[in-house]
């Protein structure tokens, strides 16, 4: 790995350079993947915008956070490679921390909440660090394992707030922009602020006009009230656990302040219905903070209409019991599942026949539940309930025409 005769200034004394994000490149070629970014014509068809995708997500540890941990790590001294590291993280700069230091040979100890993704404490356990889970957030965390690194004298790894991690991070931007020159806007996921900081450092110095964008959970809107000046409150938990900071970064904030042009907020389901796309249209596989910036442009169409977008999938890390509700979810919001009620008398032949009239219409049936006792319906008169899989909001629409038509009374729960 190069060395660097001009390595980056400690946060007391700060500002982070283009110069110091082309150093960070040169140390880290060869060392983590140049990912793809290419276009999307069917999400561009559906945005409105000319969306290109960064694939972050096919990193070794499925993030883009190993560039900045292992910028961080290569300059540390032989002492603190001996001595050994620490990091607090929800779980993508953990893995990119202990990968990394295992490659290196640093001791590396890990600090996690308590409810992290059980596929990222894992994944993160495969490289040999020392984990210990910690408090509820990812704030809770940080205290402890700032605790720890002066109790044991280890180097802190911060996930987002240090210069050197920042540089590594915009290396992204970098990539983007030699791939895809052309591109107007940049919308990235925001936490603690460390890839945003290091993406504008990097694309407005090499592209001036071009536009960079932030994205948060509406959850844990933390930079988003800081770069607009006002106060909002951060909930417990969000889809986006990989985002879910309270706090930004002290010089992550001075950086988006001055080099961001905007921040924007998403909803849990604009997420959710992000990444069931990503995985419908593109075949790839992201978390919930991978899924933002997609989230972003669908969410905000006017603010992005007609330009050329770059979206970083910066994240793949997500648990697949939760992907699988995810994807359900989607199918109902889609009206591709739905769930009907149907008034039958409660004589023999009748669930058939409701049966026959649905697998005649070409739904197929996933659950049925056959109620006498909880419902309004008079005695000798029974409710269905049924699961179906359909091919739409119009496919199911027939399906209740033609139940109504053969004498059963059926409508379509919203919940």
């Amino acid at each position: 790995m190069s060395a660097n005769p001009a390595p980056i200034r400690p946060p007391g004394n700060f500002e982070v350079a283009a110069a110091d994000v082309q150093r960070a490149a040169e140390r880290l070629r060869g060392q983590v993947e140049n990912t793809p970014c290419v276009h999307s014509r069917t999400l561009s068809a559906i945005t409105g915008a000319e969306a290109y995708l960064k694939f972050e997500n096919l990193q070794f540890t499925a993030s883009f956070k190993e560039r900045g941990a292992l910028n961080r790590l290569a300059l540390l001294s032989q002492d603190e490679k001996r001595r050994g590291v620490i990091a607090v993280s929800a779980g993508n700069h953990a893995q990119g921390v202990a990968y990394h230091a295992q490659r290196m040979g640093i001791p590396a100890v890990i600090v996690m909440p308590r409810f992290t993704p059980t596929v990222k404490v894992e994944r993160t356990r495969g490289f040999g660090p020392e984990i210990l889970l910690v408090g509820e957030t990812f704030d809770d965390a940080k205290v402890e394992c700032t605790r720890i690194a002066a109790e044991r004298g280890l180097t802190l790894i911060h996930p987002y707030d240090d210069p050197a991690v920042i540089a590594g991070q915009g290396t992204v931007a970098l990539e983007m922009l030699a791939a895809q020159p052309q591109l107007d806007c940049l919308v990235v996921a925001v936490g603690g602020g460390g890839l945003i900081s290091g993406v504008a450092t990097a694309a407005k110095a090499a592209k001036p006009g071009v536009q960079v964008v932030g994205v948060q959970t509406d959850q844990f809107p933390s930079m988003y009230a800081a770069f607009k000046g006002i106060s909002m409150p951060s909930a417990t938990a969000t889809l986006a656990e990989g985002i879910a900071v309270k706090s930004p970064g002290e010089i992550t904030r001075r950086i988006v302040q001055r080099l961001v042009d905007d921040v924007v907020l998403v909803s849990e389901g604009d997420i959710e219905h992000a990444i069931v796309l990503l995985l419908e249209i593109e075949k790839t596989v992201v978390e919930g903070a991978g899924a933002a910036g997609l989230a972003a442009v669908i969410r905000h169409k006017d603010r992005f209409k007609g330009k050329k977008v770059g979206l970083i999938l910066c994240g793949g890390n997500i648990d697949m019991m939760v992907l699988a509700d995810i994807i359900e979810r989607g199918m109902v919001r889609a009206g591709r599942l739905a769930r009907l009620r149907v008034a039958i008398r409660d004589v023999p032949g009748e669930l058939a026949r409701a049966a026959t009239i649905v697998g005649t219409m070409g739904a197929n049936i996933e659950e049925v539940e056959h109620q006498r006792a909880f419902t309004t319906l008079p005695a000798q008169n029974a409710q269905l309930e049924m699961v179906l899989q359909t091919r739409g909001p119009e496919h199911i629409e027939q399906v209740i025409r033609a139940l109504r038509d053969a004498g059963l009374p059926s409508e379509l729960d919203t919940f």
